[in-house]
């Protein structure tokens, strides 16, 4: 018989455990990457995220976890539930606490009930749900699952879709050549002409892994980072010492591209490498060169791929400007539980009709392909399941 027991910080259970409970492939569920956010200032009560990690054990042994956090404001989750908190203020009903699997600041998608059997994934959903009841959580939210575990999701989990743009080696292309000899006339003038520009102001790039960066490279690709957050007007949450942390813990997962000019950075990009994916996080700049973003967050993300040998690259979330450049809309996912079931019933035909536009969205994007012939919009890791009926 399984005991669920939840975490108030990772360092509670090893690595090897944790890790053993999946792939490796995705680097932001890795024991290295959470309990860093953990231990180096990036995850704090005050911003809303306090780390309730659900594990379950057979005897001494962990069989299935989840990073699961409890939640007091709906910050950094992409996933947006402000009206629904709204509706529950209206009717005088506590929306938050709530309690989230996801990983904290990252709209990627990847695993989040980390079992190696369905039925463990089952039983972790089971005590999701049965400990938010028993603490009066108003709810409980898995972010960005893969499609493989819709299917572990009862019927009472309500479905969300949303788009994101990735790029996919769909023809095998070997350089960007070959990739841009894939775009129509257009979208293919329009490329050349923006890396030329970047060209023609004396830019050139450096690639730095996490094995070769420096305190100066870390510490520019953090300046860099709070930048961007101040012109947003938003609280940056990754501390430099989470940087310094990723390139000793993982450092073959991180790569920053740095723009140079005149023997200095003015700008960079922060990804994470994972197995046969690139992912796109943060990016700055100090120079408001044209083409300067383009350039430094999506072309050279896309080359570093076709080197590498890598089959897709997820830049982020948002951003129609993507899909001129090779991103094609693609649909991601999230399940939600809510304790009510009067709101979980009003909720349900809600989420369908959002689904339902979503996609005819995302059906009108893909028709805007840049590529030469008919593009459709991707499913992230799979089919989608229908919506849910109303």
């Amino acid at each position: 018989m399984t005991d669920a027991r939840i975490l108030g910080a990772l360092s509670d259970v090893s690595a090897a455990h944790w890790d053993a409970l999946h792939d490796g492939r995705n680097p932001f569920v890795a024991h290295a990457f959470l309990a860093g956010l953990e231990q180096h200032g990036c995850l704090r009560p005050q911003w809303g995220w306090s780390p309730r990690h659900l594990t379950l054990w057979d005897g001494d042994q962990l069989v299935a976890a989840a990073p699961t956090y409890l939640k007091e404001n709906s910050h950094g989750e992409f996933v947006f539930d402000h009206a629904w908190a709204h509706a529950y203020a209206q009717h005088g009903l506590d929306y938050f606490p709530k309690w989230l699997c996801a990983v904290p600041y990252s709209p990627v998608t990847g695993p989040r009930l980390l079992a190696t059997t369905q039925a463990r994934r089952q039983q972790l959903l089971e005590a999701m749900t049965g400990l938010c009841e028993r603490q009066g959580w108003s709810s409980a939210h898995v972010n960005f699952h893969e499609a493989q575990d819709d299917t572990a999701f009862a019927e009472h989990w309500l479905a969300r879709v949303d788009v994101q743009y990735h790029w996919h080696n769909r023809d095998g292309w070997q350089d960007f050549g070959q990739f841009l000899a894939a775009f129509d006339h257009k979208h293919r003038k329009n490329i050349r002409q923006e890396r030329a520009k970047v060209a023609r102001a004396g830019v050139s790039f450096r690639i730095v892994e996490g094995a070769q960066a420096s305190e100066s490279d870390l510490a520019a690709m953090h300046s860099f980072y709070l930048q961007t957050f101040a012109e947003y007007g938003n609280h940056p949450a990754l501390t430099l010492e989470f940087l310094r942390h990723l390139a000793e813990a993982m450092p073959q997962a991180l790569v920053m591209f740095f723009a140079e000019r005149d023997g200095s950075a003015i700008a960079g990009a922060l990804c994470l490498r994972g197995g046969d994916t690139l992912f796109g996080r943060y990016w700055g700049a100090t120079a408001p060169l044209p083409g300067l973003h383009f350039e430094t967050c999506y072309y050279q993300g896309i080359d570093y791929c076709l080197r590498e040998g890598l089959a897709r690259f997820e830049p982020g979330a948002q951003g129609e400007h993507k899909l001129a450049r090779g991103f094609l809309p693609t649909l991601v996912r999230s399940r939600h539980w809510l304790a009510h079931e009067g709101f979980r019933d009003a909720l349900r035909p809600w989420c369908a009709q959002e689904s339902a536009s979503v996609r005819r969205y995302a059906a009108t994007l893909a028709a805007h392909s840049p590529f030469k012939g008919d593009h459709a919009t991707e499913e992230r890791d799979g089919p989608a399941p229908a919506p849910a009926a109303g």
